[in-house]
């Protein structure tokens, strides 16, 4: 880990991510960037055509926040709940959160289930799953969001 910590676009699910996760994540992780693996896969399996469906490593997925922070903005995250799993390392969370589209203005109040995968200390995995009508209507419509990830998926 580099001494410098990395920014936390969304303080709120970190601390989601904190409480969910617990002593799985190494302790000197505070920020999202910092509770992930170097190699992190993240999956959006419900992504619009065209828009981000996969990141692989860590630093395309600070790009992606840093595209979503011109999106969206997230006020809270709240009813978590995290589902028992028979796999070690395996969790799978379901939480809500609300915030508006930065441009539109348009609500943001989106249900997420999310399962990750913990090796070390760190995610690995983190396929994350949302409605994606909720995004595009927060944004503006998937020209929005497209433009915003460069135009296709990554």
């Amino acid at each position: 880990m580099n001494s410098t910590p990395l920014p936390d676009p969304i303080s709120s699910f970190s601390d989601l991510l904190r409480r969910a996760l617990g002593d799985a994540l190494r302790t000197d992780a505070t920020t999202f960037l910092e509770m992930l693996a170097d190699h992190v896969v993240m999956e959006f399996p419900y992504s619009p055509t065209g828009s981000v469906e996969r990141l692989e490593g860590r630093p395309a997925l600070a790009r992606h926040l840093e595209q979503v922070a011109g999106l969206l903005e997230f006020d809270e995250m709240h009813d978590l709940v995290v589902h028992p799993s028979r796999e070690a390392g395996v969790f799978v969370l379901e939480f809500g959160c609300t915030g508006r589209g930065v441009q539109t203005g348009e609500p943001y109040n989106q249900r997420y289930i999310s399962v990750i995968r913990v090796r070390e200390g760190q995610i690995v995995h983190y396929r994350d799953y949302w409605n994606p009508l909720i995004v595009l209507s927060a944004v503006g419509g998937v020209e929005a969001l497209r433009a915003a990830s460069g135009g296709a998926a990554q």
